[in-house]
């Protein structure tokens, strides 16, 4: 499978990928390699890529607790206590071997150790092969809030192996899938009918669909690296979906959302929201929506957690000003950025979510 030129580093893939890393490997000549996983990815993916390893260096294993519960300064904390009890310098390598935890961690422990390490991304999730590990978003979580603490910084390589899909459960192959069906929202209606027709336990055509995906987040990303336009719209469903993510995290009567889980509501609401805002036609949004639900179960939601849901809003990344934006879509394929949509207009989307079914 050809590799994805990125901005200063290359998305890569199972076979030609463990060549590009091996090469990397030895050419840099790094003093310590260390690999960052979390207990799952240690049990069921670390054999498989020391495997594939070419090097003579020392190398070293450093484990985190999975979840996004751990995605957090406490974990970095015994990262970098760690990578300084190991002996890390300047010249060492951090390989992040899991999901978008570990990517999106390791990648921004890198970027503070000693100011700054090399780093690799090696994606084991669904989720953080098509988005997280790809363009250059590191960072943590504060508390429940999403990603408020990170910085954009690049790769030197991001390998992705298709073979580690083989050890996802259902759900965490569903929650990734939704981060694909956005990229058809917001790129074309050719993608669009591709992904929403395909099955993420179908793994032939999902690794052809996964590449794709990843084409069309970096054509974005090489477009605006920093996110100062059409980057985000990439967060279409997002707004929504992480305030949703966060306070079903945080609360004790809920069960909680894996990301993909929230964001697919979260998309559904941008369809509706696109429909008073932005011109999307109302039987389109609802074909859309449908289309979408074929894949997540119906969520319960009640008039107080709207509330608590829309008071996490002012926390979005994309804010300003005090001001709390949207990605919408005028049509398939067209996302518009910077949207505002009064509380009111919030509830009438959940009950459009809630009467779905019925429509």
């Amino acid at each position: 499978m050809q590799a994805i030129k990125a901005k200063n580093y290359d998305v890569v893939f199972t076979d030609s990928g463990y060549q590009n890393l091996n090469k990397i490997l030895k050419e840099k000549e790094y003093s310590i390699l260390f690999i960052l996983v979390d207990s799952n990815t240690h049990e069921s993916c670390l054999a498989h890529f020391l495997q594939q390893v070419e090097t003579s260096q020392t190398i070293e294993i450093i484990e985190i607790e999975p979840g996004e519960e751990f995605k957090n300064l406490e974990t970095c904390e015994g990262v970098w206590a760690a990578l300084s009890e190991l002996n890390a310098d300047r010249q060492s390598l951090l390989i992040n071997l899991g999901g978008g935890v570990v990517t999106d961690l390791g990648g921004f422990v890198a970027c503070c150790f000693k100011r700054g390490i090399d780093f690799i991304n090696v994606p084991t999730t669904l989720l953080a092969m098509v988005d997280a590990s790809v363009g250059g978003k590191t960072g943590v979580d504060l508390g429940a809030l999403k990603n408020q603490i990170g910085v954009i910084s690049n790769p030197q390589l991001v390998l992705v192996d298709f073979t580690f899909l083989n050890t996802l459960p259902v759900e965490e192959l569903r929650s990734g899938y939704a981060e694909m069906l956005k990229h058809g929202l917001i790129n074309s209606e050719l993608y669009w009918n591709a992904v929403k027709s395909a099955s993420y336990s179908d793994f032939d055509s999902l690794s052809e669909l996964i590449h794709q995906s990843i084409v069309i987040k970096n054509e974005v990303v090489l477009e605006d690296p920093f996110e100062k336009g059409i980057r985000k719209s990439l967060n279409y469903g997002h707004t929504l979906g992480h305030a949703i993510e966060s306070y079903f995290m945080e609360a004790r009567d809920k069960t909680r959302l894996l990301h993909g889980e929230a964001i697919a509501i979260g998309m559904i609401l941008a369809n509706y929201l696109s429909t008073k805002l932005t011109g999307l036609n109302i039987n389109k949004a609802l074909e859309l929506s449908k289309s979408i639900l074929k894949f997540y179960d119906l969520v319960s939601f009640n008039d107080s957690d709207i509330e608590a849901i829309i008071t996490l809003l002012k926390y979005d990344k994309k804010n300003s000003h005090g001001n709390i934006y949207f990605v919408l879509l005028e049509d398939l394929g067209k996302p518009k950025l910077n949207q505002k949509a009064s509380n009111e207009l919030i509830f009438n989307a959940f009950d459009f979510y809630k009467n779905l079914c019925n429509k």
